[in-house]
Parts: structure tokens; C-alpha cells; sequence
């Protein structure tokens, strides 16, 4: 069974926030300046080896993630899950006289659509973080 995007945000809202409540006190706690400068990435400041794991790992798969998205976003009408397929299906069971569940299949259709300038930013993003902090490493 796979979790629905709003479950799967409440659950890494949570795990954001129990990483900032572990992290904010000991933050708080440690007045010292640290021996060793760490890299900071906009407002978060990372150790060499997270850094390491973030560019090694952790992109790489993200970046994979959205290209498969898009691909199958922008795939054809024999592509499962697609816009186009998810078109296809509105017309055949409208077809069949089922108009709700076409309408609901053209309502999903949409917004899969509109999901794709999202998923481009994202991409961007990446890969400018990629470009800025994770070439030549």
C-alpha cells in the first residue's frame, strides 16, 4: 500500500522537527567556537562527512527521483500514470458512462500537469547546489 504524499510530508515534518528539537538545546548549550571550520549551504552548516554523504548520496538520488517523475508525467498514453494515460482513462470510462469517475481522473490529470513547473524548480535547484558545492569532490 503506498502512503499519500500528505502522510509522507507529515512524517518527514515530523522527523524536521524532532532533529530541530535534539539539535536547538545542544545547539544552545555549546558556546565554544568550533576548532575546525565546517562549510555552511545557505542557513545550514554541515560537517565535511555529511557534506560528503549529502553530494555522494543523497542528490544523486534525488536528482534520479525527479527525472523519473517527469518522465513519467510527461510519458504517453501507454505510460502508466502519466497525464496522458490518466486523459485516456477519463475518455474510456466516460465512455462507459461512468461521468464522476472521469471527472475525477481529469481532475488528477490536471493537477499531475501542474505538478511538472514544480518538479523543474526542484530539479534547478539541485542541480545548482550540485554545480556550487558538490563538483570536484
Amino acid at each position: 500500500m503506498r502512503r499519500s504524499t500528505s502522510r509522507r510530508a507529515a512524517v518527514v515534518g515530523c522527523g524536521v522537527a524532532a532533529l530541530l528539537a535534539v539539535g536547538v538545546p545542544t545547539a544552545f548549550a555549546d558556546t565554544s567556537t568550533p576548532a575546525t571550520p565546517t562549510p555552511s549551504y545557505g542557513a545550514i552548516t554541515l560537517s565535511p562527512e555529511e557534506a560528503q554523504q549529502l553530494c555522494g548520496t543523497m542528490l544523486p538520488n534525488l536528482l534520479s527521483r525527479t527525472d523519473k517523475m517527469l518522465t513519467r508525467i510527461n510519458g504517453g498514453a501507454d505510460v502508466k500514470g502519466s497525464v496522458a494515460w490518466l486523459k485516456a482513462q477519463a475518455e474510456s470510462q466516460r465512455a462507459k458512462g461512468h461521468g464522476d469517475r472521469a471527472d475525477r481522473l481529469e481532475q488528477r490529470a490536471t493537477r499531475r500537469a501542474s505538478r511538472t513547473a514544480d518538479l523543474q524548480s526542484v530539479q534547478q535547484r539541485l542541480n545548482a547546489f550540485k554545480t556550487a558545492h558538490c563538483e570536484g569532490k
